[in-house]
């Protein structure tokens, strides 16, 4: 027998069914809510809305759990390159090999911008910060690539995300290489992936670029970590902007912005200048924790526990790892990673955080191997968006496929009741 949940406005009873997820996850259906009472819920910051039902990404926060489509993210970023895994987030199921090697030849044949988007990139000051750079050519690449696509049509709509895939890995990587004033690099189709974005960053025409494969499965890990998680407010806004039918260049521009902002993409920035201003100011971690721990202190220890995670972070754990192998093997002597050794290992025997399941989170350590990579503090949120990017491109593809109505959030009213119009004296 189906669950049904029942609500009670003056002495009316209404009936509404409660589904159930395969992870036996539980959610009342008040779609038909307003039409029978005439009432809406009110829920700022949708901490207890579902805006859909999905088949991408599950999460549990208490358990501190992470799966892409059923698969364990510690498998995945054991086992699984960022290909692969951008694959099964957007087509449901791990490649084959022959699927794989597809996919990543298909992705080739879109890598090369055109020329007239470094026009476009010109016009920026250099002092311009990525993330609007990058919003704004993502945006731009619609101009290149104005016809709407056919989500019925599966030809098309493979080609739009070979495109998506192809095209966004070089813009994103052009940004940093307008702020440092160097050249602007090309994909090279005899290397992969993540390898290519390396060379895309830091190779230059005066000397040979050597990668590190250490370095290069870091990121990879790093990228597959961020690829998805659920719906949060970058990936929300990517659903709402393509609910309308806007492109999917232009749905992915909105989530770069959304994702852009300090509570979201922006933390593993907020990371680092909150570990430069501890070391600005004498390199102190303890009066710092003690700051943290002070309710009167306004102080935040950035980086520590997470909104959605009551728990450890699934996917600190796998990254704690690689940035452990990418110190290492890059031998960076840095005082502000020091501190950021010193800040966690007192926060993991700390009991006021421990008890409080303030542990690092993936932010934490993105931003130090992003230091020790050389990578500019605001280049980090452009990294989180190049991993991000399939997971946006799955959510969009699903809500079209889904034939989701358009987004349209109700309000309660609290202004002014009707007035009479009198012009002011």
């Amino acid at each position: 027998m189906s669950k049904t949940a029942i609500l009670e406005i003056d002495g009316q009873k209404y009936e509404f069914p409660v589904i159930k997820g395969s992870e036996n996850e539980e959610a009342i259906n008040i779609n038909k809510l307003r039409d029978l009472t005439g009432t809406i819920t009110i829920d700022p910051g949708f901490k207890n809305s579902g805006s859909c039902t999905s088949a991408i990404t599950f999460l549990d926060g208490e358990l501190g759990i992470l799966r892409y489509r059923g698969y364990a993210i510690e498998d995945l970023a054991d086992q699984a390159n960022f290909l692969e895994v951008s694959y099964l987030l957007i087509f449901g199921e791990l490649p084959t090999a022959a699927q794989l090697e597809q996919f990543e030849t298909d992705i080739r044949k879109h890598t090369l911008v055109n020329e007239e988007m470094k026009g476009i990139i010109d016009g920026f000051p250099k002092t311009a910060h990525p993330m609007g750079v990058l919003a704004a050519l993502t945006s731009a690449l619609t101009a290149f690539n104005p016809k709407s696509v056919n989500v019925e049509n599966e030809k098309e709509l493979y080609q739009a995300v070979c495109k998506t895939m192809g095209k966004f890995l070089v813009i994103a990587t052009w940004t940093y290489r307008k702020s440092m004033g160097y050249p602007l690099n090309y994909y090279d189709n005899t290397k992969g992936y993540v390898e290519n974005f390396m060379n895309l960053m830091f190779a230059l025409p005066t000397e040979p670029y050597k990668l590190s494969p250490i370095v290069t499965e870091a990121l990879d890990k790093l990228f597959i970590l961020h690829a998805d998680h659920e719906q949060n407010c970058s990936t929300s806004t990517v659903r709402m902007v393509g609910s309308s039918h806007a492109g999917l260049f232009a749905s992915i521009s909105a989530g770069v912005s959304a994702l852009w902002g300090p509570l979201h993409g922006g933390a593993n920035q907020a990371v680092l200048e909150m570990l430069e201003e501890i070391h600005q100011n004498g390199g102190d971690t303890e009066k710092y924790l003690a700051k943290a721990k002070d309710k009167n202190d306004p102080f935040r220890l950035m980086g520590f526990g997470h909104r959605v995670y009551k728990n450890f972070d699934p996917r600190a754990k796998i990254i704690k790892k690689a940035a452990k192998e990418v110190l290492e093997t890059l031998g960076v002597e840095d005082p502000i990673l020091e501190i950021a050794k010193k800040l966690e290992a007192a926060a993991l025997e700390d009991e006021y955080f421990k008890s409080r399941n303030l542990y690092p989170n993936v932010d934490f350590y993105s931003g130090i191997i992003y230091r020790a990579l050389g990578i500019p503090t605001d280049m980090f949120t452009v990294m989180f968006a190049i991993g991000r990017l399939p997971g946006w491109i799955a959510q969009w593809k699903e809500m079209r496929e889904n034939k989701e109505p358009i987004g349209r959030p109700r309000q309660v009213y609290t202004g002014s009741p009707l007035r009479e119009f009198k012009k002011p004296v």
